[in-house]
């Protein structure tokens, strides 16, 4: 009897000779997989709130919602646009809104007033600004206070200053207290047991100033905690939502310091070989315009040629080195597996979406732009 033919490698694609490169290729399969693990992981569609800054995409929110995930987190006034767009019921704007972006922010509102729009806010200077535009007449805005939990970029330590601040948005117009906002994303130790201590130490404070807050009166519909490394550990507890990103995607950095999270990567740099410098080396045509490179390499794992070490990478050009070079011409493929995949879809204008094996269709990655339409 004749053996079997093995199966493909599940990255490969039928057609990739007509393919362009480099090239975002987005697995359908794999990322609805990741969708239904995250609820899974967090006990239901309820308790998540995913960040959209990963994708990028109306479709991805259309596939969330279409599984119950009504809720969503993001970055920039485009991005909370296209959620709008596509279907979601609540936007946390979790950026504190400045300058032009304060009647950027309430023209959108405005537009979409079936969707629950939240912002951030940290500094009372800021959210009088934004009380001052938004007025008494319309329906307030709702602002949930930002926590620095040890990450020292954006927040106010949950401490006496905070019930402070808080106690400001509820007392100026056109605001009310939508809850707290705690973001630990510093916390990514590779020993989950690690990470979790860590996780509930940064939490402790953040649960007793709600308390303090309700003692004093004050609502707090809401917490939103945590990034991807925390997730497992927030979905624990009650009357929080988690929001995480990365997952729905997963990238090689996430798939080698936490290995004890359960995802797909759902999502590769189609690359081609497009020059052979020097023994043992190729170059690919995969530079900083197609990978993110804020990190030191290896900013990309190859699926279908794991050994290979960055040499050298510049604007169009990633020059590798393997012992299997000399198996390679000029047009081969490789499937490269970014190491930080959220910076790296914003450099690609669409996604090439793969099912079955085979190229399905494109989806544009709209919120990349800086501005839609508000």
């Amino acid at each position: 009897m004749t053996a079997p033919l093995p199966s493909p490698p599940w990255y490969e694609v039928a057609g990739v000779e007509n393919l362009p490169s480099p090239s975002l290729l987005v697995y359908r399969a794999r990322v609805e997989e990741n969708l239904r693990r995250m609820i899974a992981l967090a006990g239901g569609a309820e308790s998540l709130r995913p960040h959209v800054k990963t994708h990028k995409m109306r479709e991805l929110i259309a596939l969330q919602a279409a599984l119950g995930i009504g809720k969503f987190k993001c970055a920039t006034i485009a991005e909370a646009e296209m959620a709008a767009q596509a279907g979601a019921r609540e936007v946390l704007l979790a950026y504190p809104p400045v300058g032009p972006n304060i009647p950027r922010f309430l023209a959108l509102a405005r537009a979409h007033p079936g969707v629950g729009f939240a912002v951030l806010g940290d500094h009372a200077g800021a959210l009088r600004a934004l009380s001052s535009a938004a007025g008494a007449g319309g329906p307030p805005v709702e602002v949930l206070v930002d926590l620095d939990l040890g990450q020292h970029r954006t927040g106010l330590p949950p401490d006496a200053r905070a019930v402070d601040l808080y106690r400001l948005i509820a007392s100026l117009p056109g605001l009310q207290p939508g809850g707290l906002h705690a973001y630990d994303g510093h916390l990514h130790d590779p020993d989950p047991e690690a990470r979790r201590v860590a996780c509930e130490a940064a939490f402790a404070p953040v649960a007793a100033l709600r308390e303090a807050l309700l003692a004093a009166g004050l609502p707090v519909p809401r917490i939103v905690a945590g990034g991807t490394p925390t997730f497992p550990f927030h979905a624990r507890r009650a009357g929080v939502e988690c929001s995480p990103g990365t997952c729905v995607f997963w990238d090689a950095g996430y798939a080698t310091q936490l290995p004890d999270l359960d995802f797909l990567p759902a999502a590769l740099v189609l690359c081609r070989v497009v020059s052979l410098p020097g023994p043992g080396r190729l170059c690919l045509d995969l530079g900083h315009k197609a990978i993110a490179s804020e990190m030191p390499p290896p900013r990309v794992v190859f699926l279908n040629l794991p050994d290979a070490q960055a040499v050298a990478h510049s604007e169009e050009h990633l020059v590798i080195a393997t012992p299997r070079a000399g198996e390679f011409t000029p047009g081969d493929c490789l499937y490269g597996l970014p190491w930080h995949i959220c910076p790296t879809v914003a450099l690609h204008a669409e996604a090439l979406v793969i099912e079955h094996g085979k190229p399905a269709t494109r989806w544009p990655v709209a919120a990349r732009e800086r501005r839609l339409t508000f």
